[in-house]
């Protein structure tokens, strides 16, 4: 799991929120507002399958998702947007990220094809990053205006699940390349 040397850095990370949701609540115009959730997204814990994605979630064994089945941002970076935006802090629920952590910079895994892990306790949960979770129009309208731009570049990371697991909010390690240490430890 890993750079060709197998070094490897945990990171004391802290997993903010987690989401998964039946609804497809972004579909549509952004005018017409999103569609309800009954259940409502925020999870205490998640559920995660190999190459299937989340247990429960709209996008849970859809081929065209296997890859970017689980999504991770970096609450620093919805920190800033809304700093950037001058709102007060974003619900980070709202952004629909699988999981939302502070201490490490997501977006720095984008595109690398690394294999990483994250643990709040239960065991190691295997993650392959892949490409940038870019932000949609939506992000306007559900956190504030101007967000959907301020947001490019720092949207998170899709991934693809290697192992299953349980992942809950709290304390939790993230594991990962140390050749990748320095630019997710950047803040």
């Amino acid at each position: 799991m890993g750079d060709t040397t197998g070094a490897e850095v945990r990171i004391a990370v802290e997993i903010v929120e987690l989401v998964a949701s039946p609804v497809h609540a972004f579909e549509g115009r952004p005018a017409d507002g999103p569609r309800p959730d009954p259940e409502g997204p925020r999870r205490d814990r998640i559920e995660v399958r190999a190459g299937l994605g989340v247990v429960g979630d709209r996008y849970f064994n859809h081929p065209a998702h296997r890859r970017a089945a689980v999504t991770l941002l970096s609450a620093e970076a919805l920190d800033a947007v809304a700093t950037e935006v001058g709102t007060p802090p974003f619900d980070p629920v709202l952004t629909r990220r699988t999981v939302v952590l502070r201490g490490a910079a997501m977006d720095a895994l984008a595109g690398t094809g690394a294999e990483f892990a994250l643990d709040s306790g239960d065991g190691p949960v295997r993650l392959r990053a892949h490409r940038a979770a870019h932000p949609c129009r939506w992000m306007d309208v559900v956190l504030a205006p101007g967000a959907f731009k301020a947001l490019r570049g720092r949207g998170g990371v899709r991934c693809e699940p290697l192992s299953d697991g349980v992942l809950r909010r709290g304390a939790a390690a993230l594991t990962l390349p140390a050749v990748l240490a320095d630019a997710v430890v950047r803040h």
